[in-house]
């Protein structure tokens, strides 16, 4: 998974670029990684003004309203791929269209193969149909 993260001057940089340059470049880069056949899938979010966090460290959940955190610390969108090695993550992650500012943080999305321990459970082994049933294996 790849995840967007910016700091306050990335995003008041990116406001001095022409939106559709911005389109463009990531659009290019999705559909570069598209035909080689990595890319699951993708999003940009909202701003956190938007979100909300759920906070589990009381006895009842407490749900605080955003914006919330420092700005380096939400991140703004993603992409799913799907990469044979690190090594071949790190070169999608580096061709990524992205200023000063921003980092892409990369981590690998558990499969079943973490769980081996565990191969007995119920869930465990519902979550292979669950997969299939979703469209996601």
């Amino acid at each position: 998974m790849l995840i967007i993260r910016s700091t306050d001057a990335a995003i008041e940089a990116s406001k001095d670029m022409p939106f559709e340059e911005i389109i463009n470049a990531m659009g290019a880069y999705n559909e570069s990684m598209m035909k080689a056949g990595v890319l699951l899938g993708g999003e940009g979010l909202s701003g956190a003004e938007e979100g909300f966090v759920v906070d589990f460290s009381s006895e009842e959940p407490i749900v605080t309203d955003g914006p919330y955190g420092e700005t380096h610390e939400l991140f703004n969108g993603f992409w799913l791929i799907r990469a044979s090695s690190k090594e071949e993550a790190v070169e999608w992650a580096k061709r990524c269209p992205l200023g000063p500012g921003t980092k892409l943080e990369v981590r690998r999305v558990t499969d079943e193969s973490d769980f081996e321990d565990f191969s007995d459970n119920e869930y465990i082994q519902k979550e292979a149909g669950w997969r299939e049933e979703l469209g996601t294996n």
